[in-house]
């Protein structure tokens, strides 16, 4: 089953779901990431919180959903609404969710301020992942209705 993780610019937090939900992930389960506008470049802060998590970043980079290798089965949107982001629409066959996340690329303060945006918005994002990671996936893989359900569920779960 292949997940995009979608959101605007592509720099910050699709890429922190993406690569750890395909760092968690059994076999079969495949994350990407795309951005409706996305800014080409990966945010460093993104790149070093992975490092400093084990998690693998090797091939991320910021990319356009007009350019996806897989079509998705499911999409969840990961934009924040409360900060006025408008979420990109993905059209198509597919089960959508939303995990509202402030974008950490925005953070504004002290350095230690900033840092702890980007591993707020990693740690409700892996919580979230993790808490998909641990339903009944064969099950959930063919039940559409009961999938979005509980992607909703979860999109609704702090860190």
């Amino acid at each position: 089953m292949n997940i995009l993780f979608l959101c605007t610019g592509n720099s910050c937090r699709s890429i922190l779901a993406e690569a750890t939900f395909n760092h968690l992930a059994p076999t079969g389960w495949k994350a990407m990431s795309a951005g409706s506008q996305p800014t080409g470049t990966v945010h460093p802060r993104s790149l070093a919180l992975l490092a400093r998590e084990g998690i693998a970043t090797d091939g991320l980079h910021s990319k356009s959903w007009d350019n996806l290798p897989l079509v998705p089965d499911a999409v969840i949107t990961v934009c924040s609404n409360a900060a006025g982001e408008t979420c990109p629409a993905y059209l198509g066959p597919v089960v959508r969710a939303h995990w509202g996340v402030d974008d950490p690329a925005h953070a504004t303060g002290t350095e230690a301020e900033i840092e702890a945006a980007f591993t707020t918005a990693y740690r409700i994002l892996r919580h979230r992942i993790e808490a998909f990671l641990a339903l009944p996936l064969a099950q959930l893989e063919h039940d559409r209705t009961r999938l979005k359900a509980e992607l909703d569920r979860i999109g609704a779960l702090s860190a």
